[in-house]
């Protein structure tokens, strides 16, 4: 019984969340670790993840484990960079598992490639070793790496990184930038059969297509209005409430298919501002902003007595499930727009996005996780 009660505080600890039960404990999340080769030659590969993040995430939060959403945290590190200190085999982690989307978005966009020694088996191991997994069965933990030299390099032994990789129920799915034989010829298909996982090549040189839809326009607006229903509290919320107007302008900037995949994250649950957003936390709890001292709160509040802070949140509240609807609503008619448009594409080239998408709808369905549109 002791052991049992062990386990359950464990998966609390991982999770970050309130469980009153155990079988509550075992709905499913999802971890992702992505580690990219930022040597000279994958400045494809990065611009290719700038054009994807927001549609890879779009994928996850569709996902549901025993009719619950899932919590999303995603991993960041880089390898194979002469910036990188060789006393860790040139291998960086740029971020740990967070489900703080705009930061993951920051972070990416400030990678930069430089010439260097890449070593798989050691930014593997890096990742299995430094990241918090977690202990649940139910989870998906999945780890992808891309590149396109030998997976062979480095001191550490991919075979044996890739044996601790599979004790800890961690799935690696390899991804060389290049020809498929020769990722083969490489140990790329080796180290995915090794790690439980799925080889895949891509060209990491072409432009990502992009899709252009009727819909996009309104999805972009009704991001503009989502936006202003956002009021940031304490230290960290005015410089939240800056990064999150900065991630929507990189996203602008990579291509309109990124910013619009990246409204209709920002529709759903999966994209959650509790920590600085008065009225997500007030979600989670609603005395939240009876709790801030005057200097902590926004200067939409300030000077208001209890009464006026309430319904000021609760106004706000239904402004963005308004906006949050109208988005979702206009996104199913745009996947199917997009999906007309793709049954004309001859042999379609697939990018760094695409073959992440299709290896989680798959890997989902093993586990046991249902796709949910709406």
């Amino acid at each position: 019984m002791k052991k049992i009660a062990q386990r359950i505080c464990q998966g609390i600890i991982v999770f970050g969340l309130s469980f009153t039960s155990f079988s509550q404990n075992q709905n499913g999340n999802i971890q992702i670790a992505i580690l990219f080769d930022t040597s000279n030659s994958m400045d494809g590969l990065i611009e290719q993840a700038k054009s994807r993040i927001w549609k890879i995430v779009n994928t996850m939060s569709t996902l549901r484990y025993n009719g619950q959403i899932p919590k999303i945290e995603i991993a960041l590190y880089d390898y194979g960079n002469d910036n990188i200190t060789s006393n860790k085999d040139f291998v960086r982690q740029i971020l740990p598992l967070t489900g703080d989307l705009d930061l993951i978005s920051q972070k990416l966009f400030g990678l930069t490639t430089r010439g260097g020694s890449e070593y798989c088996g050691a930014v593997i191991s890096y990742s299995v070793k430094e990241l918090e997994w977690s202990s649940n069965p139910n989870s998906m933990k999945m780890i992808y790496i891309a590149g396109n030299e030998p997976f062979n390099q480095g001191t550490l032994n991919y075979k044996e990184v890739m044996k601790t990789a599979v004790k800890q129920n961690i799935q690696v799915n390899t991804i060389y930038c290049g020809d498929y034989q020769k990722g083969i010829n490489e140990f790329w298909y080796d180290g995915s059969q090794l790690g439980k996982g799925e080889y895949s090549n891509i060209n990491s040189n072409i432009v990502v297509k992009h899709y252009d839809t009727p819909y996009d326009q309104k999805i972009r607006a009704f991001n503009d209005s989502l936006n202003r229903t956002y009021y940031g509290f304490g230290v960290e919320g005015k410089m939240k409430k800056e990064s999150q107007a900065f991630e929507d302008k990189n996203a602008v900037m990579q291509s309109a298919e990124a910013i619009t995949e990246r409204a209709i994250v920002k529709s759903k649950k999966v994209y959650n501002n509790a920590k600085w957003d008065i009225v997500d936390a007030s979600m989670e709890d609603s005395t939240r902003i009876l709790k801030l001292k005057e200097e902590e709160l926004p200067a939409e509040l300030k000077g208001k007595n209890e009464k006026e802070k309430l319904e000021f949140i609760e106004s706000k509240k239904v402004e963005r499930e308004k906006y949050q609807k109208m988005i979702q609503e206009l996104s199913v008619k745009r996947d199917e727009n997009i999906n007309e448009q793709k049954t004309n594409d001859v042999n379609p080239e697939a990018d760094f996005g695409e073959e992440i998408k299709k290896n989680v709808l798959k890997n989902a369905e093993v586990k046991g996780f249902k796709v949910e549109l709406k």
